[in-house]
């Protein structure tokens, strides 16, 4: 643990222990004091007041199944059960009555619960917590959640460092625990609680180093698919080789190319023989991993024009800065692999209706960073964004449908804005 935050939880550990109680249950067959249970999907969430509650039949997810019941471990309603069937976000979360102050738990403390993952070969699960309006702190759990399916009731421990980043606020917690299901799945938990100390026998992620450590896409959604398009991928940049002019990498947005974005494709690109390398879902690691494992070798484009981020903003809400390290090391890589190509990096896009939207403010503040990324002899950056706003700032569903992804008339907004940095680019390399 850095110096600074080691010292500034031994101060909170310090002044809050001896009140604070060695282990704060916050569930244990019900809820803390006046808290409650809730279940929700993408829509308003519904509270668990007898043994069932059912979300089905929602406008955003007509498919989705999400059911809530109370179940048995150690006697007949101790443990809560999630079921959920073509969910997007099936979350079972744990109210608290009174906001909990977590930081005398900080330093060495644990979160501890029994689980019993049921099904989950067609499904993923997260566990988090809230720390505020604009905190919310995930551990990804598919892979080693699908290990568990079958097995039983299994003790898990986690430290409770895996919540936390530098700046958080666990003074009031008022969610202090919740279980995210996607696809679909049935898992149990029970014996939620936070202890002082423990040994961890769960592991997670480090939210500093994630966005640059390389790995494949695991969800839930993705899992069936990531690999065999990087399969067809290397596949397609084989049969391309060096006659592929551009490629184009970077997440869904990139990926609709081929969706949404193909007629504009056809008309502007494909005569150039560009190559779509765009993944939908892919954060920063995601794209380094397929370019760790080839998707750019054997090529020589003139330019490759990247443009991806805003799925470690909307999945981590991930600070800018690690967002920015994920987008460097990728151009490092870049660089190392095309040595002769020139790297046009694009802005990323603006998101969600106001120009304050949470999210698109992370995004502005990551661009911000890497357009200093540009040297203007091999990396070259353009924002473009502004062609896709209204004169207030607003963005339009006319142009993004659901505030992220561009229709038919979003792509062709993207090819006009970007037409004469690409221009500029094509010829320079013909020089």
């Amino acid at each position: 643990m850095p110096i600074r935050l080691a010292a500034i939880l031994a101060v909170w550990s310090s002044v809050a222990f001896a009140a604070a109680p060695q282990a704060l249950h916050v569930y244990d067959g019900k809820p803390p004091a006046a808290g409650r249970i809730q279940v929700s999907d993408v829509e308003a969430p519904k509270t668990l007041d007898g043994d069932v509650v059912e979300i089905a039949g929602q406008a955003k997810a007509p498919d989705s199944v999400v059911t809530l019941s109370k179940s048995g471990k150690s006697r007949g309603d101790d443990a809560l059960t999630l079921r959920f069937r073509q969910a997007r976000q099936a979350t079972l979360s744990v109210q608290s009555g009174q906001p909990v102050d977590l930081r005398p738990y900080l330093a060495e403390g644990v979160l501890a619960f029994d689980v019993n993952v049921q099904a989950l070969s067609a499904g993923g699960i997260a566990f988090k917590l809230r720390c505020g309006d604009d905190c919310e702190r995930s551990v990804p759990y598919l892979v080693p959640g699908r290990e568990l399916a079958g097995k039983g009731w299994r003790h898990l421990v986690f430290s409770l460092r895996c919540f936390y980043r530098d700046g958080d606020d666990f003074s009031a917690v008022t969610r202090p625990f919740a279980v995210d299901g996607s696809g679909s799945g049935q898992v149990s938990i029970a014996n939620v609680t936070y202890q002082m100390r423990g040994a961890p026998n769960a592991s997670c992620p480090d939210y500093k180093t994630v966005a640059v450590t390389p790995d494949k896409l695991n969800e839930s959604w993705s899992i069936n698919w990531w690999t065999k398009r990087h399969e067809d991928k290397l596949a397609e940049a084989r049969q391309l080789g060096k006659n592929a002019q551009i490629v184009f990498i970077g997440d869904s947005i990139t990926h609709a190319w081929e969706k949404e974005g193909l007629p504009v494709w056809r008309r502007v690109y494909q005569p150039l023989g560009a190559l779509d390398q765009g993944f939908s879902g892919d954060r920063t690691e995601n794209v380094l991993w397929r370019l760790l494992h080839g998707e750019v070798d054997g090529l020589d484009p003139k330019v490759a024009v990247l443009m991806f981020g805003t799925n470690n903003t909307g999945h981590r809400q991930e600070d800018p800065r690690t967002t920015a390290a994920g987008i460097q090391r990728n151009i490092d890589e870049l660089r190392k692999r095309l040595p002769h190509t020139r790297i046009l990096l694009l802005a990323i896009f603006p998101r969600g209706e106001k120009p304050d939207d949470k999210l698109r403010r992370i995004n502005e503040q990551v661009n911000a960073i890497i357009a200093g990324f540009a040297d203007e002899r091999t990396v070259f950056f353009a924002n473009i964004n502004q062609a896709f706003l209204q004169a207030d700032g607003t963005l339009s569903t006319d142009i993004m449908p659901d505030l992220l992804h561009p229709n038919e008339r979003g792509y062709e907004i993207w090819a006009e804005a970007m037409a004469p940095a690409l221009k500029k680019l094509l010829s320079a390399a013909d020089r």
